[in-house]
């Protein structure tokens, strides 16, 4: 095979170790070095001093983060390649084996790595990815804030939409100051709620312990916590998006897509998509919202989703989910059409692959979301949408004539 790097270097990169593997025109090097920052820059001397331009590893959880973040200073091209598209022949499999593997790969060119974002990118990554876990966090906080006043016998949820709205909140607060007469604590509701009252004493007469009021006062301290911590990284998040605010701007107005969509998926994709990938079908597959390619003996076979981008496939499933519910949009007629069919699941894979399709196009052109309404679909099939119904018409035994001057 043609070699396409002359100086290259693969690694087998591991928790406490290491093993690289250089290859150059005056033959092959092979060390082991510890993963403390020290072991690492005497690595990168080494790796430097053989002149290597190319550096291969495997993505093997989050250990290739501190090489990769001091190669990226050394200035040499890094790959960080997906593990199963390198995974060596079983039975003869050593550190030292792999190393050489990964290296051999790369010399020849046969090697393709993953998307790694700039080093800002990857800081906003992380700061948008544990804003999401903290609201994932507080979102289960409730619920056992739920779960523990059913075990107190006090159905709130049936009534109140929101156990932890202004009337719920301060309902449960004096439950835990020790008040338990229904009617008192239904005095508190406020607005739209106070209509529900007669409902409210009924929900609130339970049997509520001191272990039960314990648990919500510690509960509602955390949610406190969670919404103090979330407003942080709120604010660090909008400074660091400043440059791209009318990027923001633009994916806000597609349908199921709001603020927080918008920031989640710009930090995971970036705003340069077009250098990045060559097309949206190319963003798609990477994102894991296309069907998989699954072929034998000309008979096709599942089509389940590959594995992508978790953290943007949630956020593109959320954001469809909520375009389902928006009223005379192309998204939520395409959500119900494709649902009827073959159900919310693989609806909701579907509309995110279009809304990271729209996205797609939106950052290349600059341009802003034009909507193309509930009856598109239909319009475009219109020749066939009449026979169709026509012909399910007559079936039921109705004599149908059509007037195309209407």
């Amino acid at each position: 095979m043609k070699v396409v790097y002359k100086h290259c270097c693969g690694l087998d990169v591991h928790k406490k170790s290491v093993t690289a593997c250089v290859l150059t025109p005056k033959g092959k090097e092979i060390r082991t070095f510890g993963t403390m920052s020290d072991d690492l820059i005497q690595m990168a001397d080494w790796i430097k001093s053989h002149r290597c331009t190319h550096v291969a590893m495997e993505s093997t959880g989050v250990y290739w983060k501190p090489i990769f973040n001091l190669l990226e200073l050394e200035e040499l091209e890094i790959m960080v390649v997906n593990a199963q598209h390198i995974k060596a022949v079983p039975g003869r499999k050593t550190d030292v084996k792999d190393a050489e593997w990964i290296a051999n790969l790369l010399r020849h060119g046969l090697l393709q790595g993953s998307f790694i974002p700039n080093r800002e990118q990857r800081e906003l990554r992380e700061l948008v990815r544990y804003r999401r876990s903290l609201i994932d966090e507080r979102s289960r906080e409730v619920n056992r804030i739920q779960k523990v006043l059913e075990g107190a016998n006090i159905k709130l949820s049936s009534v109140a939409t929101d156990i932890l709205g202004v009337s719920g909140r301060a309902m449960i607060e004096a439950m835990i100051s020790g008040i338990e007469d229904p009617h008192t604590l239904a005095e508190l509701a406020k607005n739209k709620l106070r209509n529900k009252k007669n409902d409210l004493e009924r929900a609130l007469q339970g049997l509520i312990g001191p272990h039960q009021k314990l648990m919500l006062e510690a509960q509602l301290k955390h949610i406190d916590f969670l919404d103090e911590q979330i407003a942080k990284l709120d604010e660090e998040i909008k400074l660091r998006m400043e440059p791209f605010e009318k990027d923001l701007e633009r994916l806000d107005t597609i349908p199921g897509v709001g603020r927080r969509t918008a920031e989640q998926i710009l930090a995971e994709i970036g705003t340069d998509v077009k250098n990045q990938f060559p097309s949206a079908n190319h963003m798609c597959s990477w994102a894991g919202m296309t069907p998989g390619n699954n072929e034998s003996a000309g008979k096709r076979k599942s089509g389940r989703t590959r594995k992508g981008n978790k953290k943007l496939r949630q956020a593109l499933v959320e954001a469809a989910r909520s375009a389902a519910r928006t009223k005379n949009t192309y998204l939520s007629s395409q959500y119900h059409r494709i649902a009827a069919r073959r159900g919310a699941n693989r609806a909701a894979i579907a509309v995110g692959h279009t809304i990271l399709t729209i996205v797609y196009y939106l950052l290349t052109r600059n341009e802003d979301y034009i909507e193309l309404g509930a009856d598109f679909y239909d319009q475009r099939r219109k020749d066939m949408v009449i026979k169709q119904s026509i012909k399910r018409l007559e079936s039921l035994g109705v004599k149908v004539s059509i007037d195309k001057s209407a």
